[in-house]
């Protein structure tokens, strides 16, 4: 058992004084006391100390490509040729390579402030599209980088059959992707057996998989356990939208809805072109709306109805997708601005009076991406992980700042991370803002860099 004294901490929205925090052997808050004495053998945490966030989306091999994508087009530019872009960039990355940048995406987001990582896994395959020797070789290349760097992990091996609606057959760019249904559940249930793995499934998008191999996943996801969180790609863009209603006459979160059993074990990523009813019975369902702010700021997706949603009671929580940004409060802040210069008004996702709009935002991402994941985090409570941010409150964002005003700046001001120290799972991964395998990581990634730069 291993003790802490904070000198503050958010307990359930609430910044308290001298807060112990006993962890068990398992890396578990066995205990935790506000206004507690000190006791010989106690580490103090100077600071203020908060949960580690939740990233409930995340594509790691992307990390290696951001940028690539940012030159105009001749006609303009949108979703779909990015996605050829990408599809260019596949060509070139091995194994090693993808464990090099899962490894290095992992350690950027810990020294943010996430503490785990719901990775939607879809490269299974080599260039050619023939699977390796084990199917599961990539995914094993995932798992590989998450425990180099400490991060927790909920693998989300992808179903991935089809280039459109009605089972149209798979474009060439596509065959990195594609498995039998079988081979994908093969990896799903070896997954499943991986020390320190959470593993779910994630039927890629209704453009996919067919209605079939929808309820193939879902019945995949009850053999493993009936809290197995269930992640789809849903009404990201309008072309989506039409494409879906040319091929079954409904919009795509209202053809899920009303033939998928939809509850609190699935995350709804993006569904960012949901109408009014959608977006109530979405927030009825239990699911979760995984928000990415800054990859559909880049990709130009267009804005969720966040207000409406939560003003239903809607659960969400965030992710970096494209991780062409690493920070949860730079997807906290963009998931705010987006909505306030849509409406032309300020302070919109919290309208209770005098209420603090970082701490609202902050316990909304932590709580709704800890449903997503299936991890018992995002507060600092008896048998959540122990994800422990200690913020600086002497750093230039926060110095001055007292009780909920310290989140509003962490929130809504800065551009340098505040976040000192992280633990993840009961063990320090970052001090001093510096991660413990930092230049070893590093180097690799910079290796991975450059040989992907000249091949590509």
């Amino acid at each position: 058992m291993m003790r802490f004294l904070a000198e503050t901490a958010l307990l359930d929205g609430e910044i308290r004084r001298d807060v112990a925090i006993t962890l068990d052997t398992e890396g578990r808050i066995a205990g935790v006391a506000a206004e507690s004495a000190a006791v010989e053998g106690d580490e103090r945490l100077s600071g203020l100390v908060v949960p580690g966030m939740p990233n409930l989306h995340s594509h790691a091999f992307q990390r290696a490509m951001a940028g690539l994508a940012e030159r105009a087009g001749p006609e303009g530019d949108n979703f779909w040729r990015w996605r050829e872009v990408m599809y260019r960039f596949l060509a070139v990355l091995t194994p090693e390579d993808v464990e090099a940048i899962a490894a290095q995406l992992y350690a950027e987001c810990l020294r943010q402030g996430y503490t785990a990582v719901a990775e939607f896994h879809y490269l299974h395959n080599a260039p050619d599209g023939t699977p390796y020797a084990d199917p599961a070789e990539m995914a094993r290349r995932i798992a590989a980088g998450a425990e180099a760097v400490g991060i927790g992990l909920t693998l989300l091996p992808v179903l991935y059959r089809h280039s459109q609606f009605g089972g149209a057959k798979a474009m060439p760019g596509q065959r990195r992707f594609v498995l039998p249904v079988e081979t994908w559940a093969g990896i799903c249930r070896e997954a499943a057996s991986w020390p320190g793995v959470r593993v779910g499934v994630a039927p890629h998008s209704l453009r996919a998989v067919t209605p079939e191999e929808l309820s193939a996943s879902v019945a995949l996801a009850a053999e493993l356990g009936p809290d197995t969180p269930i992640h789809i790609h849903v009404a990201e863009q309008v072309k989506e939208v039409e494409d879906c209603l040319a091929w079954s006459g409904q919009r795509p979160v209202q053809w899920l809805l009303g033939h998928a059993p939809v509850d609190a074990r699935w995350c709804l990523i993006h569904a960012t072109h949901s109408d009014a009813a959608e977006t109530l019975a979405l927030a009825l369902s239990g699911a979760v709306a995984g928000l990415c702010p800054t990859t559909e700021a880049n990709l130009g997706d267009g804005f969720f109805p966040l207000p409406d949603y939560t003003a239903a009671g809607g659960r969400l929580g965030i992710g970096t997708d494209s991780n062409v940004s690493t920070s949860p409060i730079e997807e906290l802040r963009w998931m705010e601005y987006v909505q306030r210069l849509r409406r032309r008004a300020r302070n919109v996702t919290e309208t209770r009076p005098g209420a603090s709009v970082g701490l609202a935002l902050l316990q909304r991402a932590a709580l709704g991406g800890a449903q997503a994941l299936g991890q018992p985090m995002g507060r600092l409570a008896p048998g959540c992980r122990a994800d422990l941010l200690v913020l600086d409150t002497e750093h230039p964002a926060l110095v001055g700042r007292e009780g909920d005003a310290l989140l509003d700046a962490w929130v809504f001001s800065g551009n340098t991370t505040p976040v000192r120290d992280v633990m993840a799972g009961g063990r320090w991964v970052v001090r001093d803002g510096v991660h413990h395998r930092q230049a070893e990581i590093a180097s690799r990634f910079a290796r991975a860099m450059r040989r992907i730069r000249d091949l590509a």
